[in-house]
């Protein structure tokens, strides 16, 4: 009898110490990513419907219709913070109410969130703020690698454990390891980030070991990228070929929605893309015996998103918050006497970048600038300009920085700019532009589309100069002099005005196009947002006009040649683009 209770007592214990109870067992993973902002349904300017959350959330209360509850899990892979008004509004404007984001979030019903790279951009006393925020309703704000300098622990929560579908969960987040290639150190000061590789299977290694899960998840706010460990802000595929004891693999980063599938064994990777156009749908089934997994199957799908099926509800709940950003974005800035449209900046000097290049000369003490259209198909018309047409002209949060250079490096800067920007060509029948005919990753769209992020084709002000379509990468550059008409010497050390994003290697225009290395030690001065500078510009001079925008003695100018070739050429290329 004794022995028969010391049996069953040990039986009970171990029961108790695992927790798992025998059955099938099925939990329904949801993931979303790169949100961007993208929380309501309806524009600022002229009211069109877009995807938002409301339309996630629609398909959320499906699944947890269907499926339960309590065998449901939500969680979102990053970049949550950044990409609209109201994401800027809520970082920067209104600092003292609860941050909406916080609020969709804990409405959604969200289990965890990753960090991602431009939620770090916002700085720390936006993401320190939301991160408290979040974890006062129990939700992690996950970023595992980014490590404090202080103590060597993570800065952000690392895992995290969930009774869900009968079983026991292990969600583990991490963040972008190229934090430093693109933002400044004030930014993310007290943190380094560690590569994914192989930091995810030690963390995960650790959390399997203490807790025990029948079941891991990883959000990684990385690209699905090539699988060749050659791209440290996309390790997606890299993670998807190593890890050991993962079962889902929640990628990010590149908006790029794909799905891997294991033959249902074992491992699927979802990227749900981008914007609130679809969410991720894991299903993991597990059958337990004798305390013991026994079997277990992942697969993954992408379920699309109806703008128009929304969660009515939470629309009316949050307008309130919809109206105050739409009166922000509403207010009057002062007037436009010339139209700024960022496709003409791809076929030569162009307005659009003829104010971004006055304003960083302007506001620094800069020779020369570097800057690129960072708006795809932007166009900001004449008339008033309100608020809202700030975000058209400049939509992200970067610094104006100024580095020393010197004219070599410029030069080679040049080049590899333009490298990336055009091919040779020797007849107007010719591409110019460096365009290819493929499927949009990240849409599906058939099409062409530039082989390189539009983003890194930078121009150069403070510069004359001519770009020859005809010759070979390296020698494109050519009759380069100074806008004042004065030479051009490749020995001086130059003053350059430039983003936080490139003056930290981002585009890698500087460390890999100038060869320069050592560019912390190269910055001698840090100025404010440019889109603030921007504002400014326009409050000094009430307008932008052909007058203040078109000094070419202070900005340059410069052209591709010879223009028989360039111009029909690349007239053809962009009309393959973005149509006639």
């Amino acid at each position: 009898m004794k022995k028969a209770l010391i049996f069953l007592f040990t039986v009970f214990a171990a029961i108790s110490c695992t927790g798992r109870k025998d059955g099938d067992f099925t939990l329904e993973i949801l993931t979303t990513n790169d949100i961007h902002g993208t929380w309501f349904d309806s524009t600022y300017v002229g009211g069109g419907v877009r995807n938002s959350i409301y339309a996630v959330k629609n398909v959320v209360d499906s699944v947890r219709l269907a499926a339960g509850k309590e065998n449901v899990l939500l969680l979102d892979a990053g970049d949550c913070l950044q990409g609209d008004n109201a994401a800027y509004y809520f970082n920067y404007v209104d600092t003292v109410d609860e941050h909406l984001y916080v609020r969709l979030a804990h409405y959604m019903e969200y289990d965890g969130i990753t960090v991602g790279n431009h939620d770090i951009e916002a700085g720390h006393k936006v993401y320190d703020r939301v991160t408290e925020e979040l974890a006062s309703y129990d939700i992690p704000f996950f970023g595992a690698n980014a490590i404090r300098n202080d103590n060597g622990k993570p800065y952000f929560p690392a895992y995290k454990i969930f009774e869900r579908g009968g079983l026991r969960v292990a969600v583990l987040g991490f963040t972008n390891p190229n934090m430093a290639a693109w933002l400044s150190e004030s930014l993310w000061c007290g943190m380094t980030f560690k590569s994914l590789l192989p930091f995810v299977q030690e963390t995960v290694d650790k959390v399997v070991r203490k807790e025990k899960p029948d079941a891991v998840v990883v959000l990684v706010h990385s690209g699905v990228g090539s699988g060749n460990g050659s791209i440290l802000e996309s390790q997606g595929l890299d993670l998807y070929k190593s890890l050991k004891n993962v079962d889902v693999l929640v990628c990010s980063h590149d908006h790029r929605p794909i799905v891997y599938n294991n033959d249902g064994e074992g491992f699927s990777l979802i990227n749900s893309g981008s914007h609130c156009r679809n969410v991720g749908h894991g299903t993991i089934n597990v059958s337990i015996k004798n305390g013991k997994v026994v079997k277990k199957t992942v697969s993954a799908s992408l379920i699309p998103v109806d703008a128009e099926r929304v969660d009515t509800t939470m629309r009316r709940i949050f307008h309130p918050d919809f109206e105050k950003v739409r009166a922000f974005t509403l207010q009057y800035v002062g007037e436009n006497k010339v139209p700024l449209c960022s496709k003409a900046c791809y076929a030569g000097q162009a307005d659009y970048m003829n104010l971004i290049h006055t304003i960083q000369l302007a506001a620094s003490t800069a020779d020369i600038s570097f800057a690129a259209p960072l708006k795809h198909n932007g166009y900001v018309p004449v008339g008033k300009i309100i608020y809202n047409d700030l975000f058209t002209i400049y939509p992200f949060e970067n610094q104006l920085y100024v580095m020393t250079m010197t004219g070599q490096e410029i030069l080679n800067c040049m080049e590899y700019s333009y490298d990336h920007w055009i091919q040779t060509a020797s007849s107007p029948k010719d591409h110019v532009l460096r365009i290819v005919c493929k499927g949009d990753s990240r849409n599906g769209d058939e099409g062409w589309s530039f082989v390189n992020a539009s983003f890194n084709f930078d121009s150069f002000g403070g510069l004359c100069y001519e770009v020859d379509v005809t010759r070979k990468a390296g020698e494109r550059i050519q009759n380069l002099k100074m806008a004042d008409g004065s030479a051009f010497d490749l020995n001086r050390k130059y003053k350059v005005a430039l983003t936080s994003y490139r003056a930290n290697g981002g585009g890698d225009i500087l460390p890999v196009g100038g060869g320069i290395q050592d560019l912390n030690d190269r910055i001698v001065a840090r100025y404010p947002e440019i889109r603030d500078l921007l504002y400014d510009f326009i409050l000094k001079h009430g307008s932008i006009d052909e007058t203040s925008i078109r000094n070419y003695s202070k900005i340059g100018q410069w052209k591709f040649v010879p223009e028989s070739v360039a111009e029909p050429a690349i007239k053809k290329d962009l009309s393959l683009v973005f149509g006639k």
